[in-house]
């Protein structure tokens, strides 16, 4: 029943709205060519199924990479920074610089660097993209640390690193996925966009604006809905891996 009622109103409204979508365009209320049919986008998925397969891989490829390596130094910076407070001052403002970085700047700058076929810039992008929220949320979870526990561990006189380990990352590991879920999706979206600047011609983002070039929208809204699917996969995984990492915050949810 709890599921039933977490899941079940969004799917309602979720299938009210595709359907007035489709009632208001088969009227003519909305140009074909501004925003398709569901019932047309859905025939493109059917049909360019296989090519949605294969650029949903190669962009979750980059996607993944990107998040893996920008969530990896995000922690490791967010470790170093509650470590030093020093560094934390310095470590702060550039990494809210990183974070204002846009995208369609970033991605031909990064493309320019390295070859046209290579997916590096990428997942370069991805990886910048990412570190900003898995390094805020994990240096605000190191620093909530439970007074007793830290006068256990100086009774035991632990080190830095020991403390760190055993106390501080196992405490700020909620926050550390708070920081991921947030990543997850703008990994995705990082990639396909950065796809939109050269490179390789595989992705879900050089698919939409090759379709869109040649006005089959349909086509394009088709990869869009891939690259939404995507997104959804990698969200959807990083909530099991907190349930994993955490079970007990489950039981105490439940």
């Amino acid at each position: 029943m709890r599921w039933a009622r977490s899941v079940l109103p969004p799917l309602v409204v979720g299938v009210v709205a595709i359907a007035l979508w489709q009632v208001v365009v088969t009227a003519g209320r909305i140009a074909p060519f501004i925003l398709p049919a569901p019932s047309a986008i859905w025939d493109e998925l059917v049909v360019q199924r296989s090519n949605i397969w294969e650029a949903a891989l190669a962009s979750g490829a980059n996607a993944l990479i990107g998040l893996v390596g920008g969530a990896v130094a995000g922690v490791l910076a967010a470790m170093a920074s509650s470590r030093f407070r020093p560094l934390a001052e310095v470590s702060i403002p550039f990494a809210a610089v990183l974070n204002a970085l846009p995208i369609i700047a970033l991605a031909p700058i990064l493309n320019n660097m390295f070859e046209s076929t290579s997916s590096l810039p990428r997942r370069l992008v991805a990886g910048i993209i990412v570190f900003f929220p898995v390094f805020l949320n994990t240096l605000r979870g190191l620093r909530e640390v439970n007074p007793i526990h830290q006068e256990l561990m100086h009774t035991y006189a632990a080190s830095g690193w020991t403390f760190a380990v055993k106390v501080r990352l196992p405490g700020a590991l909620p926050h550390v996925f708070t920081g991921l879920r947030q990543a997850s999706s703008l990994a995705v979206i990082a990639a396909v966009v950065a796809e939109y600047f050269g490179g390789l011609q595989t992705g879900l983002g050089s698919r939409i604006t090759s379709a869109a070039a040649f006005t089959a929208y349909p086509r394009a809204w088709a990869f869009v809905v891939g690259a939404c699917l995507l997104g959804l996969a990698f969200y959807l995984t990083t909530l099991l891996l907190e349930r994993l990492a955490m079970p007990w915050r489950t039981r105490l949810i439940a």
